[in-house]
């Protein structure tokens, strides 16, 4: 309690990318039309996925979800970084900072789950076919989905509190274009070397857990394909290697940025800015561009539109 009372800085100023002007206009041209098919593409998979009754299975229900959270992880920061981009002093209050870092680990931890999910999910599809309706039924569905957001949520208000709990009394210059526990904490005006440990150990148990999870579940499945037929296998392959493909994507700034000790390079910059721009693009590019279901579905969708 005593920390929480000491007077804090009531905002942090962000370096942003570069303080190159010139970089500054690209990169909020090029960040501007990313963040615009993001929004557009992601939407576009819940409107198809919504509005095409053969697409209302598990696996589909799960990718309207994943379109849903990244449209909320990329809103989180890009908005912000858009902002600063156009500003010469790049601010943000102590408690917007604050909220800021609670949605992203919010929205990124539920993310890790869901992708842990529609790997087991593949897994029984693939592996046991016979009892698929009745250990995917919707019920079982929605609970998990209820149970990936109350996970998220523990997860966000763990750090979170790791982190307010601190003295911020001096320096307030963040040397990146968004609120994170690791840059923040390194401005308090205390010794941080417990709690980035306690910090990383529960990001990076979530994390490895997960991607280990995930890792094997996959290897199952395809030890288990040998017994598929022709089409089963190419159907079944090109599924998952469009989700692990996510998974990479995903997990590889994930685990680099925080599961490991407070130590910072020169790159986090650039692996921030896929994990948190680029890669919620991508997902509904992998998953329309791989999957014949989905890419048939916008077509008829946008058929009847014309037609009506």
């Amino acid at each position: 309690m005593g920390a929480l009372n000491q007077t804090r800085v009531p905002e942090f100023v962000f370096l942003g990318l570069t303080d190159n002007w010139v970089l500054e206009i690209l990169f909020f041209v090029a960040f501007s039309i990313t963040y615009t098919l993001t929004l557009l593409g992601n939407i576009l998979i819940i409107i198809t996925i919504f509005f095409t009754p053969r697409l209302h299975t598990p696996m589909y229900f799960f990718l309207s979800k994943l379109s849903l959270i990244d449209i909320c992880h990329s809103s989180v920061t890009v908005p912000k970084m858009l902002e600063g981009l156009l500003l010469e002093r790049k601010t943000i209050s102590f408690d917007n900072c604050i909220a800021q870092l609670f949605f992203l680990h919010l929205f990124a931890c539920a993310e890790i789950f869901l992708l842990t999910i529609m790997a087991y999910d593949r897994y029984v599809a693939i592996c046991t076919p016979l009892h698929y309706p009745n250990v995917m039924n919707m019920r079982v569905c929605v609970q998990l989905v209820f149970a990936l957001w109350l996970g998220g949520t523990v997860h966000s208000l763990v750090q979170t509190f790791l982190t307010i709990r601190l003295p911020y009394c001096g320096p307030n210059i963040i040397d990146s274009y968004f609120c994170d526990v690791p840059p923040v904490i390194k401005l308090a005006c205390t010794d941080t070397y417990l709690t980035g440990m306690l910090i990383v150990s529960n990001s990076g148990t979530i994390s490895l857990t997960c991607f280990l999870a995930l890792v094997t579940s996959y290897t199952v499945i395809l030890v288990s394909l040998r017994k598929q037929s022709a089409d089963g296998r190419r159907k079944a392959l090109s599924t998952c290697s469009a989700h692990f493909m996510v998974v990479a994507l995903f997990f590889g700034p994930c685990i680099f940025l925080y599961t490991r000790p407070d130590t910072s390079f020169s790159i986090d910059k650039m692996v921030s800015v896929f994990y948190t721009v680029v890669t919620p693009l991508l997902n509904p590019l992998i998953y329309t561009l791989r999957n014949e279901e989905v890419k048939s579905a916008m077509k008829q969708l946008r058929q009847r539109q014309v037609f009506s």
